[in-house]
């Protein structure tokens, strides 16, 4: 895994090893941050994963056409590859405001996300690609399986 830039490597590595969800509980709740739990909808498509490390948020918006006005360029995915090219070892790439139209996360998005050292996914959408992602043993949290799409499904963003 790639080198983390700010050192925390070895704290996410034993929090990860070592910790579990009812002890992160307790502590936040006995700080004052009693509403840090993921909703009951969304759950990981393999129960025995783990996830910790940095918030990488992003916005999904559907849109028309493929053109991005501000910048004068056509693209197919918008900023999405953008938005995944730019994760760091131990960001959770975090993703809401989709419709059901597509799905946020995939197979090809878990390699790369996994090159780059990333430590999961969160998604309050669809994720496609189960057996691939699955495979690969990458934690991710999803609200919806999305079966089948056609990759034109892919160009909403």
């Amino acid at each position: 895994m790639p080198s983390n830039q700010n050192g925390r490597e070895d704290l996410y590595l034993v929090f990860r090893e070592r910790l579990f969800t009812a002890v992160v509980g307790d502590v936040l709740d006995s700080n004052g941050f009693t509403n840090q739990f993921l909703s009951e909808y969304l759950r990981p498509l393999d129960s025995s994963v783990v996830v910790i490390g940095r918030a990488f948020t992003v916005l999904e918006a559907d849109c028309t056409g493929t053109e991005i006005a501000s910048l004068n360029e056509e693209r197919p995915f918008g900023l999405m590859l953008e938005a995944l090219d730019s994760l760091k070892p131990f960001d959770v790439y975090i993703c809401t405001g989709s419709r059901e139209a597509y799905a946020l996360w995939g197979e090809n998005m878990t390699t790369r996300a996994m090159r780059l050292g990333t430590a999961g996914a969160v998604l309050d959408g669809f994720v496609r690609d189960v057996r691939g992602i699955l495979r690969r043993e990458f934690p991710v949290f999803f609200a919806r399986r999305l079966w089948a799409r056609s990759k034109n499904s892919w160009t909403r963003y």
